[in-house]
């Protein structure tokens, strides 16, 4: 399922066409050159990893630790990778995100891919987005959902949000082979791997272990007492100032409990089936998460879960700039290995595994 998360500051600034042509071209590479040693599978394991996305990312000469190199990763991915590679790249960044149903149907058909099937991922598309964005408030609003789809229906998710009172944003990675057959597959404990650089004090994580019980209760709550009830009991004990003994970062607004009125009267089988409704926001999780607290003493998680190197250069100049010389000629020495191994010639390939070998006993 999920498998981490990365911090990254955010940049100004655009990659230029140059350097984009040839992210293109090194990128499509790197995956010919993994997906014929260990298969498509291997790649989309790879992306999902945050720190192997992230060295890639550097490997292609974007800017090592900016919020750019999410955005232009993907999108040079999804330019180079076409159906008949066995992998597409869907979505991407603000607009391009919201096109992401459509591309799936559209990818589902080139495919053979059956209506079933493109059903199911148009739903995980759509709930892996609200899990990091509702279900884990850490102040990142997503604006980047890449989606990732092979030939066989298997898939992962590159998704990211930004935090604009610390300029930072924070990347989500998902692996389809992760997810277990159960009705909490999405919904707990879905981080497998986590890494940033900026961990924040007070994160509210429905998606944690901890918050198992706030999970049960909220759906209790929906199912058994519906909102009029909720708002009695919510207004008798605010005047009664019992809420007085929650901490202060569990402060109640009203407000958010009239959301609760956008599920009364619907009755979930599960939590994911609450999360999934499309009423249910931030507020409303908030909401069901603190009277989880006040009516039943069950208490959420309130922590946040969050726990390279260049060989071309950066786009910012950092460590140095990208030396196109050597750019192309990454491009020419992979290019021809590949060609020749196609015509089962592999000595150039089996030199680069050896150049590795060699690399690590230095």
């Amino acid at each position: 399922m999920k498998t981490g998360i990365a911090d990254l500051p955010l940049h100004d600034g655009k990659c230029p066409s140059w350097l984009f042509e040839k992210m293109k071209k090194l990128s499509l590479l790197i995956f010919l050159a993994i997906e014929r040693d260990y298969g498509v599978n291997e790649f989309l394991k790879r992306i999902s990893n945050p720190f192997w996305f992230q060295a890639f990312g550097c490997v292609l000469g974007f800017d090592w630790h900016s919020s750019g190199l999410t955005t232009t990763v993907c999108g040079a991915l999804k330019e180079s990778l076409k159906h008949e590679h066995g992998l597409v790249v869907l979505g991407g960044k603000g607009k391009s995100a919201l096109k992401t149903p459509e591309e799936i149907e559209n990818a589902c058909n080139a495919f053979n891919l059956s209506s079933s099937k493109k059903e199911q991922l148009t739903y995980i598309s759509r709930i892996v987005a609200k899990v990091d964005n509702v279900l884990l408030q850490d102040g990142y609003n997503l604006y980047h959902h890449t989606f990732f789809l092979t030939e066989k229906g298997r898939w992962a998710v590159i998704q990211q949000g930004m935090n604009e009172k610390n300029h930072y944003a924070r990347r989500y990675h998902w692996l389809d082979e992760k997810a277990k057959d159960d009705e909490e597959a999405f919904v707990n404990e879905p981080h497998y791997g986590i890494c940033c650089d900026k961990k924040e004090e007070k994160v509210l994580n429905m998606t944690a272990k901890e918050s198992k019980k706030v999970r049960e209760t909220s759906v209790k709550i929906i199912k058994e007492m519906g909102f009029d009830k909720v708002k009695v009991f919510y207004e008798k004990n605010l005047k009664e100032k019992a809420y007085m003994k929650m901490p202060k970062q569990h402060f109640i607004n009203i407000d958010d409990y009239k959301q609760v009125n956008n599920v009364d009267n619907f009755e979930p089988k599960n939590y994911e089936e609450l999360v999934a409704m499309r009423n249910v926001g931030k507020k409303t999780i908030r909401a069901l998460a603190l009277l989880s607290e006040l009516i039943y003493g069950e208490k959420a998680c309130w922590e946040d879960p969050v726990k390279y190197s260049f060989a071309h250069g950066g786009k910012d100049g950092f460590p140095y700039p990208v030396d196109e010389i050597v750019y192309n000629e990454s491009i020419e020495i992979l290019k021809n290995a590949i060609e020749e191994a196609k015509i089962g010639n592999n000595e150039k390939v089996m030199a680069i595994k050896r150049l590795k070998n060699f690399l690590c006993k230095c």
